[in-house]
């Protein structure tokens, strides 16, 4: 459990930053159809909602970010335990208050005169005043009976959006149950590195922490021992089998953990992403870990490698459905009408890095995302550009069988490995350029 929120039961009730932090991080992603980080980069709880303040200190953006997250991931469910207690629909961001204050009832054990208590003072001072009264009520009726609620609902079917449900066929139950646990921390060693304190080694070779654990404090952070990277997003880059001094690129690299597998397995990599921002992270993240690679700000739709490429790495944008354990706004963010649009981009990124390979070199194509338009269709798309599939072989998924489709795909999902917290959804295929 979360200190930061449980520790305000401790206290008298009253304003909290966390939860102001938290609303407003709502409001943003509802409203303004941000991501949570980038909700938290404007966030500040002495401001009104939605304008830009001060840093947030690192423990209320922890907190805060675990508290929106929780009302995020189990939106559906939460509404309805709150609508028996309901008359009527309650204004949009009271009803956001009101989901936050039964989130923290429900599911991070928070004690109730510390939940009600704070989400009341929170609507006095967001000017939400008028119905401090209807979410006293409210909230102590779910305090009373909400637990006793949630064993007549189907919290996984409630808590997806009807298109993704349909979209995922026979696995979208698995799914959605993966998708309603916390994701824990994973983390890629550099070769030769040691296993910190704690961390259990999964069959693939990543190393597992438990979810809330602070990776900036872990031994062998500073020194560039490992960096963060979830196990089904680390299998990729270990598909393409990155041989000494290849050249490759890797496309949209940021934030850098592939570049990174690539580069500590000895090769010359290009490190190619239009977003400065986010290249800026990318360099950060290699002078940490001691690694080289040849940073490209540039859009690799029209980036030009110095010569014919041996392999390629595509970790194309997509809807990246399948972060949402770790990402629970991407369930409230992303429209069906959304997919089109990145179909369109991730073909000509496959066009595109066809016309970089030599002849015989290879290329994974990979997406974090759950549909099946910009996975298995993609890759049957693929011939188009002069690429040949080359299926994955049983021996090189034999830590993950489950995940290697018929076809000689990748398709992981947050149902997998249950039993040890699940993963986040990859497709991956590799093809040879002809």
């Amino acid at each position: 459990m979360n200190n930061r929120l449980s520790d305000a039961g401790s206290r008298k009730a009253g304003s909290d930053p966390t939860r102001t932090i938290a609303f407003d991080v709502l409001v943003a992603v509802t409203e303004r159809r941000r991501t949570i980080e980038e909700a938290l980069d404007h966030a500040d709880p002495a401001r009104p909602s939605g304008m830009a303040g001060a840093q947030v200190p690192s423990r209320d953006r922890a907190a805060a970010h675990r508290l929106a997250a929780t009302v995020l991931r189990r939106m559906g469910t939460l509404e309805a335990v709150l609508e028996p207690f309901l008359a009527k629909a309650p204004p949009p961001r009271v009803k956001l208050a009101l989901m936050m204050g039964a989130a923290q009832l429900l599911f991070l054990e928070t004690p109730p005169h510390a939940a009600v208590g704070t989400v009341v003072s929170l609507m006095r001072e967001r000017s939400l005043a008028p119905f401090a009264g209807l979410v006293n009520a409210v909230l102590r009726k779910v305090a009373g009976a909400g637990v006793a609620a949630l064993d007549a609902l189907d919290g996984p079917r409630l808590d997806v959006p009807a298109w993704l449900w349909s979209s995922w066929g026979g696995l979208a139950r698995q799914i959605a149950e993966g998708l309603a646990r916390e994701a824990p921390l994973d983390l890629t060693l550099r070769p030769g590195g040691a296993t910190p304190e704690g961390g259990v080694l999964l069959p693939t070779g990543s190393v597992r922490l438990p979810a809330g654990t602070r990776v900036a404090e872990l031994d062998g952070y500073a020194e560039g021992g490992f960096w963060v990277q979830d196990a089904a997003a680390a299998i990729p880059a270990r598909l393409l089998a990155p041989q000494a001094g290849e050249r490759i690129a890797d496309l949209c690299a940021a934030p850098g953990g592939k570049t990174a597998q690539l580069a500590s397995a000895g090769a010359q990599v290009f490190a190619v992403e239009r977003d400065g921002n986010r290249l800026r992270r990318l360099r950060q993240n290699l002078t940490r870990l001691q690694l080289e690679a040849e940073i490209v700000e540039a859009d690799a739709l029209v980036w030009t490698p110095p010569e014919l490429l041996d392999a390629i790495l595509l970790d194309a944008p997509c809807s990246a459905t399948g972060t949402a354990r770790r990402h629970p706004d991407v369930l409230r963010l992303k429209r069906q009408s959304d997919i089109a649009g990145l179909v369109e981009g991730q073909d000509r990124l496959i066009e595109a890095a066809a016309r970089m390979l030599r002849p015989g070199g290879r290329v994974v194509y990979a997406v974090c995302s759950l549909q099946p338009e910009e996975g298995d269709r993609r890759a049957e798309a693929a011939h188009r550009f002069g690429l040949s599939l080359e299926p994955f072989t049983t021996q090189e998924l034999a830590a993950l069988p489950e995940a290697r489709t018929p076809e000689g795909w990748l398709r992981t999902h947050p149902g997998l490995w249950p039993e040890l917290g699940g993963m986040d959804g990859f497709f991956a295929a590799r093809f040879v350029r002809r």
